[in-house]
């Protein structure tokens, strides 16, 4: 398929998708359904200028780490997102392989859940989405390239991903959270035995994070359950919040929250966080 085709998918796509679904907010001055070309370029993590050539065909190449984007952006079906790499002149992903998609459903809840940090993660820990609250909370992924957009490289790499992870403490234990993020790791390993991308990230870590090889050794089956966590952030101070994951079934995406009782001071923190987050983050339409 030409990339013609492919730009003629994307514009259809993101004039078909609600702004409020994607986490807008829409106004009077609202003149036409569908998201703006600057939205979907926020949304993908991409530049403006490059979406306006995607969709005018002039760019022929895109990767797939960037169809991905958009996928995701566009909250496609999974049939969708088939089309639409192949339209790029790429494979979709095979089944088999830790699977990237996030269901339309799910990307919905998710963007209308603005005002608490949420992050939605792969398999493989790698990090998909994130609303406005988690960039407050934690700083923005976008810093981070993709490759190394992980938890696994927060943990235990000592590149970007490393430097972007603020301090954080969990009620469990100083190894708790890392522990637990190894053994899911694990357990993702016997699923996606042909998941080359995978091996390699573990055997990454195994070689060169002797906290990682110590962890692979010892842990047991993972248990993603509620936990309280402390983040240390650079204006706000300690911030102590309950941190939930949540497993989609069919999907084996991990949804992380931080929410906090009301009353509590980790409440008032995450108010003053709402006040503050990075006004380029502020999505009006």
């Amino acid at each position: 398929m030409s990339a013609v085709t492919f730009g003629a998918l994307v514009r259809r796509w993101r004039d078909r998708l609600d702004p409020a679904d994607a986490g807008f907010t829409r106004t009077a001055k609202s003149r036409a359904p569908g998201l703006r070309r600057e939205e979907l370029a926020g949304l993908a993590g991409l530049s403006v200028e490059y979406v306006l050539r995607l969709e005018q065909g002039r760019a022929t190449n895109p990767s797939a780490q960037v169809v991905a984007a958009i996928t995701r952006a566009l909250q496609l079906r999974r049939s969708e997102r088939d089309q639409l790499f192949r339209a790029a002149g790429l494979l979709p992903p095979q089944d088999g392989m830790v699977d990237g998609h996030v269901p339309p459903g799910v990307a919905r809840l998710a963007a209308r859940l603005g005002d608490v940090p949420i992050g939605i993660f792969a398999a493989d820990w790698s990090q998909l989405w994130w609303n406005d609250m988690w960039i407050a909370l934690h700083g923005d992924p976008a810093v981070i390239p993709e490759r190394e957009r992980t938890i696994g490289h927060m943990l235990f790499g000592s590149g970007p991903a490393a430097a972007y992870l603020r301090p954080l403490r969990s009620s469990a234990g100083p190894e708790a959270f890392a522990a637990t993020i190894v053994a899911d790791l694990k357990e993702a390993t016997a699923r996606y035995p042909a998941d080359v991308r995978l091996a390699a990230l573990v055997a990454g870590f195994r070689e060169s994070s002797p906290q990682f090889e110590r962890l692979w050794a010892t842990v047991g089956a993972s248990t993603l359950t509620s936990d309280e966590k402390t983040i240390g952030h650079p204006d706000a101070g300690d911030v102590t919040l309950d941190c939930d994951v949540l497993t989609v079934p069919g999907a084996d995406l991990r949804i992380v929250t931080y929410t906090a009782a009301a009353g509590s001071d980790g409440a008032a923190k995450l108010d003053w966080l709402r006040l503050v987050r990075p006004r380029a983050a502020e999505r009006v339409y």
